[in-house]
């Protein structure tokens, strides 16, 4: 903060001129500082005309826009949005015209490749907040509440309703039930499917905006029939939302003993039903479970929190033994035991499952090796390097060698550390392996050979 504060500073006592020819110096290697410019020395009317001739510039252009070159693009869209906000303070226009930004998703969508995401996050952040900032500052929410229907009559790019989902922010519930009387009869009329269902998700989606559960799970059965295990889980968490925590657990009784999809969606929206009803008993044992099928400091923490900080001792201490007694090799198991500074219990429990260690999991095999090796573990150290060199080389992922050599050449130093190998084999016999195994991957072994 300060270091920005000094740089500001400095710039000021540079004064107006030499910033004048900075930004024009700038704005001839920079089409975005020109165009920065432009926006900055017009008048408002002015920025208003850029934009609308931007807007329909677009629908002109005739070369496609590759995911490459969407991140550019993205930002071209957001200087667009910039050049409204300069120009249009009366809130009704500035809406207007927002709304037309997103009436040319087609336009815009059709002329790239938004894989990316960076494209669909304009409307969802910028243009969004845009449109927010102008709502909030208009009377006439009738009207607001009116243009936002008539964006989302048609949405062929799922982007449309952002306005909806907004609504909440800026306008009144009377004028959101206006809303919604008139999205219901758009569904009751609407033969297409896809078209009803579209509708009914946008009542549903200002439904919980006004907290109206008993709406919002009419919409969802009227929308869906059957209700998935998701679909109950959504209609808890609105109910929730609203208050009535004993409807929300009831719905979520509703979900078969057993399923695990959305588990853990179902067991925040529980957790928070127990506390509100002051069930410590079920809270307990919902912490616990969640505890004991994931060991994590996280999951720790929650349980102690309600169980109280000085069982931590008798809590690890159990939960230590039935981990070791796992035939299962678990990573996360064995980040638990080191997190808690059990380093001898974790070295112990990867020793014990070396044969399961599989180098596909790349992520967490390499911090457990890290940590491992801080703690001048050396043997099992070596093995879980093994396990990644291994799937490098069974694999064939040649853009993953350079990797694969650091390994091994990891591997050639931590030997000299084994004074015991136990029952595994020693490096020159592992090394022997995988070379009658892998020796022909010349472009492995000539690197390894070059770099050692």
């Amino acid at each position: 903060m300060k270091l920005g504060s000094n740089r500001k500073q400095k710039l000021i006592e540079l004064g107006p001129d030499a910033l004048a020819d900075a930004l024009l110096n700038i704005a001839v290697h920079s089409d975005e500082a020109d165009d920065l410019i432009k926006q900055l020395i017009a008048t408002p009317k002015e920025n208003i005309q850029r934009f609308k001739n931007k807007l329909s510039g677009l629908k002109r252009r005739k070369r496609f826009i590759s995911w490459r070159e969407s991140a550019s693009f993205a930002r071209e869209l957001e200087m667009l949005l910039r050049d409204l906000k300069a120009g249009v303070d009366d809130p009704l226009n500035g809406i207007e015209l927002v709304a037309a930004f997103y009436k040319a998703d087609n336009t815009i969508f059709e002329m790239c490749d938004d894989s990316s995401g960076n494209i669909g996050d304009v409307f969802r952040y910028d243009a969004k907040e845009l449109f927010v900032n102008y709502a909030r500052r208009c009377a006439d929410k009738d009207k607001i509440a009116n243009i936002i229907l008539k964006v989302n009559q048609k949405d062929n790019y799922g982007i449309r309703d952002t306005l909806i989902d907004c609504a909440g922010e800026c306008l009144p519930e009377e004028a959101i039930r206006t809303m919604i009387a008139t999205l219901q009869k758009w569904a009751d009329k609407e033969k297409d499917e896809y078209g009803k269902r579209h509708h009914l998700r946008l009542i549903e989606s200002l439904a919980r905006q006004i907290k109206d559960a008993k709406l919002f799970e009419k919409t969802r059965i009227a929308s869906r029939g059957k209700l998935s295990t998701a679909a109950i889980i959504d209609i808890a968490r609105v109910y929730l939302e609203s208050g009535d925590v004993e409807t929300a657990h009831s719905w979520l009784k509703k979900i078969p003993e057993g399923e695990t999809y959305q588990a853990y969606e179902r067991d925040k929206l529980l957790e928070e039903i127990y506390q509100k009803q002051g069930n410590s008993e079920k809270l307990t044992e919902l912490l616990f479970q969640k505890f004991r099928s994931h060991h994590s400091t996280d999951t720790l923490q929650a349980f102690l929190d309600v169980i109280g900080h000085d069982k931590w001792d008798e809590v690890v201490a159990d939960e230590v033994v039935q981990i070791l007694k796992a035939d299962r090799l678990q990573e996360s198991d064995a980040e638990f035991l080191i997190s808690i500074g059990k380093i001898d219990e974790a070295e112990a429990y990867l020793l014990g499952r070396a044969d399961q260690l599989d180098g596909d999991y790349y992520g967490s095999l390499l911090s457990l090796a890290e940590a491992m090796e801080s703690e001048n573990r050396h043997l099992v150290t070596s093995l879980i390097y093994r396990s990644l060199l291994v799937s490098i080389l069974e694999r064939g992922y040649t853009k993953a060698y350079p990797h694969g050599i650091r390994y091994l050449k990891k591997l050639d130093k931590l030997s000299e550390a084994v004074t015991d190998w136990k029952e595994f084999n020693t490096h020159e016999a592992f090394k022997e392996q995988i070379i009658e195994a892998h020796g022909r991957k010349r472009s492995f072994w000539s690197k390894y050979e070059v770099k050692k």
